[in-house]
């Protein structure tokens, strides 16, 4: 018995609306019996077409124990079109298998000229400058047998869209966190089954994300713009094959939501007395809303969705109620986690239900905050008062373990409450068991601590007022990041952004992206993510290619360093945050005693030998040696 299974195209099943010109396809192999190999592979990929009539590329026979990453060759792909292909394969006990089940990938919008629609905001400037999430929304007619239907969307800010009331996809925190000035991914959604004869209604709901929202721990907001938008083209195709376009443009209508406020570090007001019934739906009055104006903004930084999207992963059910001995209610779920609560909730209009989260209580078994510094992670939900209620936060997260019920209208039941665990949706690939729990324990607690902290982008902690991308964090971690989750592209898509936000001069921010100052760059560990973190991807997964895009920012990142103080073979200049959070620091220090010029050399040799090893990897000979030769000068001077 030979089989192929699990095919897999930039490391995803059956992805839509990417741009990736050469897509690399993967796959495994399923067999009874031992030690068995891949002796030959055939690949055949089908345009529009799932019973390979229409194919594009046919490999032949190729003799190959390759499985993983084979590249596309054959005609150019075309924009919003379907690719399905099939593999078979041949192993070293004279098994051949039968074709593979199909798997497709989709091509999503490969050209800015591509983008009829427009950058749409509310024409309201008070609703503009308000911290209410605005609606939009617009409805157009189906008068014809509807073949297929695509949505190509994103927003400044982030978006939820939905059509004939219906949310098109369980993905959230749309389009994710970019370096958005230089790249802002967009999202590819089949709304095929979505449309219906007649008259239909799009709607969207926007919010601060990190585009406009608070951001680090200065109270710094708006750092990349001061207005939502949406930016949304959706393409329909016809049984007759004529197409029609839905596009944002100034015929859309805006109002207002019954979100009062959202913020990330902050949490969410809602107040359902608010709520506009049906709003996304065609039977809806709309002639009270406002209209939009069109925004002047680029669509030349567009980029299709590069990682995994982050979804509601899990449900946590309270394992109890603890009344502290300061007389408070909290709710205990029993699991430092990442997301928000749900709950059902009965009471008269106008009552509330205000929860604040923290992950510990102190010494005294009280409620604590004090960690989180200024964040609230408050949310506080204003019921409408007809019957039962049911509610979850849209644009924001927490991490919690402990939930304080400030207000809550009737008896507190812990079945009235779910934890929705939230993180980028990475397959989990590696485990680890043994026969000591204290081990166990820590094991648990590291892959809760990636799942808490890996939501879009690696971060340093979910909680307080900061949450950013510590490059730091990232180059330590990645390791022990791909022993448990399958990682590649979610780092895919951070390092473009780290290589988009290295300085003129070339040093590495201390997050990806970048929101801090403009001095915030280069310390030695935290810029070396730049070498460690793609290095670290190629020997996890094989992945040159990861390697050949970021070649570029790994070779400026080494001479950036090169380039310090007055000796090239050592880095004994600038300022580093070197043993960070050291257990041996002093009182009133985060610096550990180690000497941050011993740790930023060392570092600067591992860079070079990274490089070197890359170079090699890539056929650059010539450089291969150099940095061979650098990296051995480093550690003599060392």
């Amino acid at each position: 018995m030979l089989k192929v299974k699990k095919l897999r195209c930039e490391y995803r099943e059956n992805p839509m609306g990417i741009d990736v010109s050469a897509p690399r396809l993967s796959w495994q192999l399923i067999a009874d019996g031992r030690s068995v190999m891949q002796k030959a592979y055939r690949i055949q990929v089908s345009k529009d077409d799932d019973s390979f009539k229409n194919i594009v590329w046919d490999t032949g026979i190729v003799s190959s124990d390759k499985s993983v990453h084979v590249e596309y060759a054959g005609d150019a792909l075309e924009s919003r079109t379907r690719y399905y292909y099939r593999v078979k394969a041949w192993d070293n006990k004279g098994n051949v298998s039968d074709w593979s089940d199909a798997g497709f990938w989709e091509m999503g919008m490969l050209g800015t000229d591509e983008w009829a629609a427009e950058w749409i905001t509310p024409a309201d400037v008070n609703l503009q400058a308000s911290k209410v999430s605005p609606l939009l929304r617009k409805e157009f007619n189906i008068t014809e047998k509807v073949k297929t239907a695509r949505v190509y969307v994103t927003s400044l800010g982030l978006y939820e869209l939905y059509i004939n009331g219906i949310r098109v996809s369980d993905h959230l925190f749309t389009p994710g966190w970019t370096s958005y000035n230089k790249r802002l991914q967009y999202q590819t959604y089949d709304v095929t089954h979505l449309l219906e004869d007649g008259v239909n209604a799009i709607g969207a709901v926007l919010g601060n994300g990190w585009y406009k929202g608070e951001l680090g721990w200065k109270g710094n907001s708006k750092i990349y713009g001061d207005k939502l938008a949406l930016l949304l083209q959706m393409h329909i195709t016809y049984e007759d094959g004529k197409e029609s376009m839905v596009i944002s443009d100034n015929s859309w209508k805006a109002s207002t939501s019954p979100i009062l406020m959202s913020e990330i570090y902050h949490g969410e007001t809602y107040d359902a007395r608010m709520e506009k019934y049906d709003w996304n739906t065609a039977d809806y009055d709309d002639s009270d809303w406002n209209g939009v104006m069109v925004l002047d903004k680029t669509k030349k930084n567009l980029v299709a969705q590069e990682s995994v999207p982050v979804r509601v992963i899990q449900n946590i059910k309270p394992v109890g109620l603890i009344k502290t001995p300061k007389g408070e209610i909290v709710i205990d779920f029993g699991q430092n986690m990442v997301g928000r609560v749900s709950f059902v909730v009965e009471g008269p209009a106008g009552s509330e239900v205000v929860l604040q989260h923290a992950e510990v209580l102190d010494k005294d078994g009280n409620f604590y905050t004090d960690n989180l510094r200024h964040a609230k992670q408050t949310v506080r939900y204003i019921l409408k008062g007809n019957g039962k209620e049911c509610y979850e936060p849209h644009f924001t997260f927490q991490g919690f373990r402990y939930v304080k019920v400030v207000s809550y209208p009737g008896e507190i039941l812990p079945e009235n409450f779910t934890g929705r665990v939230i993180h980028s949706d990475m397959e989990v690939t590696g485990n680890f068991t043994c026969s000591d729990e204290m081990v166990n324990q820590l094991q648990h607690n590291i892959f809760w601590g990636q799942k808490g902290n890996f939501l879009d982008v690696p971060t340093d902690c979910p909680q307080r007022d900061e949450r950013l991308g510590w490059t730091g964090d990232a180059q330590v971690f990645i390791r022990t990041a791909c022993f448990n989750m399958n990682v590649a592209p979610f780092f895919t898509k951070w390092l473009r952004d780290l290589a988009a936000d290295q300085s003129e001069e070339k040093g590495v921010p201390h997050v990806i992206p970048h929101v801090l100052g403009d001095n915030s760059y280069s310390s030695s560990a935290w810029g070396d993510a730049a070498t460690i973190c793609p290095w670290t991807i190629y020997i996890c997964y094989g992945d040159k290619r990861i390697l050949e895009e970021q070649y570029a920012s790994m070779k400026q990142w080494v001479e950036y360093i090169r380039r310090q103080g007055d000796n090239e073979y050592l880095w004994n200049t600038g300022i580093h945050y070197g043993d960070w959070l050291g257990l041996d620091s002093k009182e009133g220090s985060y610096v550990g005693a180690t000497p941050t010029d011993l740790i930023a050399t060392a570092f600067y040799a591992n860079s070079a030998d990274i490089l070197a090893k890359t170079a090699k990897v890539l056929g650059k000979s010539e450089d291969a040696s150099k940095y061979e030769e650098l990296h051995r000068n480093i550690i003599d001077n060392f």
